[in-house]
């Protein structure tokens, strides 16, 4: 499989993909045809509008897959796929009632490239277990496209030693979550990506990343780090302590 998967679309003082740009023109074949998908929020057509006006000067074409009558059709005549970010529970549900959980899976697995950002990263990975999204909707299930057989959690921040807050941290969600299933979790800080291609997998962007596994301490990953041994994890979920 072919996958760029991103922790964030926009980051502070840039605009819409413009910290990664260079990075996706590359990823994505030339004079490409995209389909986006952008049920993660609910007005689609800003949304696309959003994303061609970021990528048309680069000779994208991007085509939003509500854009017609057949969301399966727009997927069927693209030369790449990105399924950006918003609310992965509206997103996912949105997946499951058009049909596209399933179509997108089947061309992913069949060579057709897959970009992701945020929600879009969190659908690559099994299930939404390690989103950080409130539950603004309930989809038919948890379980996202498994394009990779480990969890990621976008957006990771460290815990501030200086904060007054004493809520939990994403530390301690995520070993929450290890706690009842045992599965790799790659913490992707802003700024930061997962490169697939084919057998290898790699921390690209600009930061580093963190990784979390049950009875471990979390583990840095600099940019650069080869993590192709996470796309053998077998994730076994639902198993306590």
């Amino acid at each position: 499989m072919n996958l760029l998967l991103l922790s964030n679309s926009t980051q502070h003082g840039q605009g819409y993909l413009e910290h990664a740009l260079d990075t996706v023109t590359g990823f994505l074949p030339p004079n490409a045809r995209l389909a986006f998908v952008p049920y993660a929020l609910a007005d689609h057509d800003a949304y696309t509008a959003r994303v061609r006006g970021a990528l048309e000067g680069a000779g994208v074409e991007v085509r939003g897959v509500h854009e017609g009558d057949d969301p399966l059709s727009q997927l069927a005549a693209a030369d790449a796929v990105f399924i950006g970010g918003g609310n992965s529970f509206r997103l996912l549900s949105a997946l499951y009632r058009t049909g596209l959980r399933e179509a997108v899976t089947k061309a992913v697995r069949g060579g057709l490239p897959y970009m992701g950002a945020s929600a879009g990263t969190n659908m690559a990975a099994p299930t939404l277990r390690t989103t950080n999204d409130m539950p603004i909707v309930q989809p038919p299930s948890f379980e996202a496209l498994g394009l990779v057989p480990f969890q990621i959690n976008p957006h990771y921040l460290d815990p501030d030693p200086s904060s007054t807050h004493k809520g939990e941290t994403r530390e301690q969600r995520l070993t929450e979550f290890l706690e009842e299933n045992d599965v790799p979790v790659l913490g992707l800080r802003e700024g930061s990506w997962l490169r697939v291609a084919g057998a290898r997998a790699a921390v690209e962007g600009g930061r580093a990343a963190r990784l979390f596994r049950r009875g471990a301490e979390p583990q840095e990953l600099e940019v650069g780090s080869d993590v192709s041994e996470l796309l053998g994890a077998e994730a076994q979920f639902d198993i306590g302590g």
